[in-house]
């Protein structure tokens, strides 16, 4: 079943995929980051920003599975 939480979390999945294959947008040297060229800060940054969407995406889904059983269970006893 689609949920707008299931959306979100696709999409704080799909980000770092969708920047990372998107070369053009990336493939330059300047602007120059503490004498870094472009091309190599833009992708640490994404390691940084990919680990937190991976994160949220992960809690997010928690929340959801957790709010799934909660009726569940509580018809049960």
């Amino acid at each position: 079943m689609v949920t707008p939480v299931r959306v979100v979390i696709g999409i704080c999945l799909v980000a770092p995929f969708v920047a990372m294959l998107w070369v053009g947008s990336y493939a330059k040297t300047d602007p120059a980051f503490i004498g870094i060229p472009f091309f190599y800060w833009y992708q640490m940054a994404w390691v940084l920003v990919s680990t937190a969407l991976t994160m949220i995406a992960y809690k997010l889904w928690q929340r959801d599975q957790r709010a799934r059983r909660a009726p569940q269970g509580g018809a049960a006893k």
